[in-house]
């Protein structure tokens, strides 16, 4: 996959159009709404699909994987609260577009991938746009115990389960925000850490995402 980083009017009056369609569709964090403004999302695509860029759809990345929907990546990201300086884990870096969207809050992101080309991808597409988060090859759903603890934690993968190792490397306070059900459709949920084993979980709407796939998932 060929990569021109041309970022021109066209496609950057596409994304205002796309911020006014997530508005209308219920995300009010403005902050989370700029930085969907701000990143280039056709980046992430062969220059063949630039045309749906910025349609509000998931889009196949190669390795059976997606590049997240828009409305998807800013309802996950309101849900954190991220401020500036915030230590965030992200389980399943996939095309890096999310990541991008973290660092562009001001977040000091670690991100890990557990297929290997992705990985590759993104560590080489990233910092050619400007965006450098910690780049992890593993499995996701044991998190980077060595890096915690951490402020928050987002998973961008469906779960059968809240996986236990990551709700131990979240800091008291912190914010994980994971889809869980199964294979098919999931519900968003957040949980919030309270003290070191206390908890409270809130139940959102429901998504579609890939499957979480690791030892402590499916």
């Amino acid at each position: 996959m060929a990569y021109k980083y041309i970022d021109n009017y066209r496609e950057q009056g596409a994304r205002k159009k796309l911020v006014e369609e997530l508005r209308k569709k219920g995300i009010e964090d403005e902050d989370v709404l700029k930085a969907i403004g701000k990143v280039p999302r056709h980046f992430f695509f062969d220059e063949t699909f630039w045309n749906q860029a910025y349609k509000d759809i998931a889009f196949p990345i190669g390795e059976g994987q997606t590049i997240s929907q828009p409305y998807t990546v800013a309802y996950q990201t309101q849900l954190l609260h991220i401020r500036k300086g915030d230590k965030v884990l992200e389980i399943g870096t996939g095309s890096g577009y999310q990541a991008c969207i973290l660092v562009e809050l001001g977040a000091n992101v670690y991100t890990i991938e557990r297929q290997e080309k992705l990985y590759e991808r993104t560590k080489q597409i990233l910092p050619h746009m400007g965006y450098k988060p910690k780049f992890f090859l593993g499995d996701g759903s044991r998190g980077i115990a060595k890096h915690a603890p951490y402020n928050k934690i987002i998973v961008t993968a469906g779960a059968p389960t809240v996986p236990e190792e990551l709700l131990k490397q979240l800091n008291v306070g912190g914010i994980l925000v994971i889809p869980v059900g199964d294979q098919e459709m999931q519900k968003m949920i957040t949980v919030l850490k309270t003290g070191e084993n206390d908890y409270e979980r809130i139940t959102l709407d429901t998504f579609r995402f890939v499957p979480l796939v690791g030892d402590k998932a499916w």
